[in-house]
């Protein structure tokens, strides 16, 4: 049985984070999808979760999609160890109202100025900085950041020789470097499902711009100092051959014990401001996704109210 109304299903924020499959079949089974491999067949709640990261050997059935996407699980193609993104689905809703608002924000210079501010204003909570240009906050994220793995660095007493590494020879790079592409990996794909799911899009950045995934790199960076970097260096100490494996796992804990799916909901919020949700929302189309839309007409630009 498809599920025909979104709102029958748990919100993003309510999610179980994420789960990385390869080298494994995965089949629809029932109202939810199964995953087979050569230790046997293990029936997964797509329901619960907010991303399925598929790597490298999976196989996924039509159906088992088809499940995916009527759940509200954003499924994403990724390589190895889920350190690259290829591909996406659909996330969890059918209406382009925050789509519509986000590019608003982005394409009049004022209003992203004040979205950039208040991204910004999230990283250096407590300090004012109002009257400082982009570049100034630029250069305080830069000192904010080098801060991060300075103190990581002492703290795990792993040398910090700056972020380098080959995107073409990943063994290449020192334990360090990988295990914080390992973890942004999984970061990134957190908020871009958050992004997707919530109706945004991923390309709109307001820091970031000209790449698909500008928002995504955008919302990821308010909290790479206190996951990611910690992660990287915590891991690095005794790097074993499941470095990365280790990473996610360590990812995926604290991602749960932070609540960060409800942290990054509330955070999209803020920045874009959104206000009164009621208002983005009048026509439910989550809940009857053949409703048929309204035309767009010029009165709307007069007003200033979105289609």
């Amino acid at each position: 049985m498809r599920i025909r109304d979104l709102h029958e299903l748990p919100k993003f924020r309510d999610g179980l984070s994420y789960l990385y499959l390869e080298h494994c079949r995965i089949d629809q089974s029932e109202n939810a999808i199964a995953c087979r491999d050569l230790e046997g067949l293990v029936k997964i709640p797509c329901a619960s979760l907010s991303l399925i990261m598929l790597g490298p050997g999976t196989s996924i059935t039509h159906e088992a999609i088809k499940t995916i996407a009527d759940n509200g699980c954003l499924v994403i193609w990724c390589g190895e160890e889920g350190v690259r993104f290829y591909a996406h689905g659909s996330g969890e809703t059918r209406s382009s109202r925050r789509l519509l608002f986000q590019a608003e924000m982005c394409i009049d210079p004022i209003k992203r100025l004040e979205v950039v501010k208040r991204m910004y204003q999230i990283r250096f909570k407590g300090e004012e900085i109002d009257g400082l240009t982009v570049d100034e906050l630029r250069g305080k994220e830069g000192i904010r950041v080098r801060g991060a793995y300075y103190r990581a660095s002492k703290k795990y007493g792993v040398e910090w020789y700056g972020r380098n590494y080959e995107r073409k020879n990943w063994s290449n790079a020192d334990p360090v470097n990988r295990a914080l592409s390992a973890a942004n990996s999984c970061l990134y794909g957190l908020c871009h499902a958050a992004i997707v799911s919530l109706g945004y899009s991923p390309g709109l950045g307001f820091i970031h711009t000209g790449k698909q995934l500008s928002f995504v790199y955008d919302v990821a960076d308010l909290y790479k100092t206190d996951l990611c970097i910690p992660i990287a260096f915590e891991k690095a100490v005794n790097p074993g051959p499941t470095l990365e494996r280790d990473v996610r796992i360590r990812m995926r804990d604290l991602i749960r014990e932070n609540h960060l799916l409800s942290r990054i909901v509330d955070d999209i919020e803020t920045i874009l401001d959104i206000g009164d949700d009621e208002e983005l929302s009048e026509n439910d189309y989550d809940s009857d996704a053949a409703l048929p839309g309204p035309l767009w007409n010029y009165e709307s630009v007069k007003t200033g109210k979105p289609c």
